[in-house]
């Protein structure tokens, strides 16, 4: 194709410059954007007067059609043009004639691939948040139906205190609400536009910027102009949150592993979410998880890459810009596609609520319970949680002895008898069972937003708004 840029030089670049200057297998995916904006610009020219309007509707008619032929499949992009920009504009003008050259009026390349980007992650931004959504349903939906079902908590990856499997699954909605508000606040940044800053200076046509800007439904315009050809803030902003996002997942991800290894047991995954292994026939691996937790890397690499692209890059725009798009596509990409995977897998997973119940009572989950027990009863804390402690270990004694008589029998805190108790403490009666029962545990953990049922119900009303 020929080069719309020719003129200073005769253009005739190699077979190789051209390819490796090319970036029309990346941007082609903005075509929609880059009409977009074209229609808007060509709207605010006529509106300034620096283009009859006969000119305006010949213009934007050529580019509706053009749009409604890509999308048919009628019109075919052609990779051998330098890009998504040019590839258009150069249709347009073989197609309506000399009268398509006026569509660049005012503009540069880099004000518009500056306005393209923002219009198409303003638009990605808004089916991420779809999906966040779609998970937090996921999320409350799971957690209605698990209101009473006892779990271990975990700190360290040891037993720590009983909670509920919707309290522990609340926590990622929690997360995953935060990377919504992260999204959202980033769209205030993104939308704005830079279009009618041209190359760097600005223009000596008297364009309207603010109007263009209105006409794509967007809340202002850059005040700089060479900032809004060179800033990419926000493209780091939008990894960065991906990152947060995919971070995120992939901690869901681990203890989905976790949980779903022959140790915990905790839930099972559909048949349809799981791989086996090529030789050990009993094997069902939680390679959706894997890969999730292994695709965190590489979103972390794309902003990273970012980073690097615009450290020391001097204003204003360079063709080094040109690699921020494939990095931020594929983080995009990836993270929609974490998403949904994860939304099938939590909607379809089994959570195996005997096997929770009966791990956490092996635990000494409720050793602080007997804690505050003995605080309830009127010793201090730190002398009450010692006290708790050495019961513990006393327990653990006694197992170890028992297993070495291959008994089923195991001691517990549930289980020790009274008299045992008050060898420890005169404060021991009866009523101590009833205190550090699992069900009571949690139902007394009334504190905001712990455990308890009522606790977990204000959860969910506040995910649901």
């Amino acid at each position: 194709m020929a080069k719309l840029w020719a003129g200073r030089t005769n253009a005739n670049t190699s077979k190789l410059a051209d390819e490796f200057n090319s970036s029309i297998n990346i941007d082609k995916r903005m075509y929609k954007e880059d009409i977009e904006g074209s229609i808007a610009h060509v709207s605010m020219l006529s509106y300034c007067n620096i283009i009859l309007k006969s000119e305006e509707i010949k213009i934007t008619n050529g580019l509706k059609n053009i749009l409604k032929d890509i999308e048919s499949g009628k019109l075919k992009i052609n990779e051998n043009a330098e890009d998504i920009h040019m590839f258009i504009e150069e249709t347009l003008t073989k197609r309506i004639g000399n009268v398509g050259k006026k569509l660049h009026t005012a503009r540069s390349r880099n004000d518009q691939v500056a306005l393209d980007i923002r219009l198409y992650l303003r638009k990605e931004i808004k089916l991420i948040t779809n999906l966040i959504n779609a998970i937090i349903k996921t999320i409350i939906k799971i957690a209605k139906n698990n209101r009473n079902v006892i779990m271990s908590g975990f700190t360290h990856l040891q037993k720590a205190q009983p909670i509920t499997f919707a309290h522990y699954i609340l926590a990622y909605g929690m997360m995953f609400k935060r990377d919504k508000e992260r999204l959202n606040d980033l769209l205030k940044r993104i939308n704005i536009s830079p279009i009618g800053a041209c190359a760097l200076a600005g223009t000596t046509y008297k364009t309207n910027r603010k109007y263009e800007a209105k006409l794509l439904k967007m809340d202002g315009v850059c005040e700089n102009s060479i900032d809004a050809v060179s800033d990419r803030d926000f493209i780091i902003e939008l990894a960065s949150n991906i990152s947060i996002i995919a971070m995120h997942l992939s901690r869901l991800a681990e203890e989905t592993v976790i949980f779903t290894s022959n140790e915990f047991n905790y839930i099972e995954l559909s048949d349809a979410l799981t791989t086996g292994s090529s030789i050990m026939p009993q094997k069902k691996n939680s390679d959706m998880a894997e890969l999730v937790r292994g695709k965190t890397g590489r979103v972390y690499g794309n902003l990273i890459n970012i980073l690097t692209l615009l450290k020391g890059l001097p204003l204003a725009y360079n063709k080094d810009m040109q690699e921020d798009k494939e990095l931020i596509f594929d983080s995009i990409d990836t993270i929609k596609n974490c998403i949904n995977i994860f939304i099938e897998m939590l909607s379809t997973m089994k959570i195996n609520k005997e096997r929770m119940r009966d791990d956490a009572l092996s635990g000494f989950i409720n050793a602080t319970d007997l804690a505050d027990y003995l605080v309830n009863k009127g010793m201090a804390f730190r002398d009450a949680y010692k006290l708790s402690g050495k019961i513990v270990n006393f327990c653990i004694k006694e197992n170890n002895k028992l297993n070495k008589k291959d008994s089923g029998f195991k001691f517990t805190l549930e289980n020790l008898d009274i008299n045992t108790y008050k060898k420890f403490s005169k404060l021991f009666s009866e009523d101590v069972y009833d205190f550090i029962n699992l069900d009571n545990c949690v139902k007394r953990r009334n504190s905001y937003g712990g455990t308890s049922q009522s606790n977990i119900d204000t959860q969910i009303k506040y995910l649901n708004k």
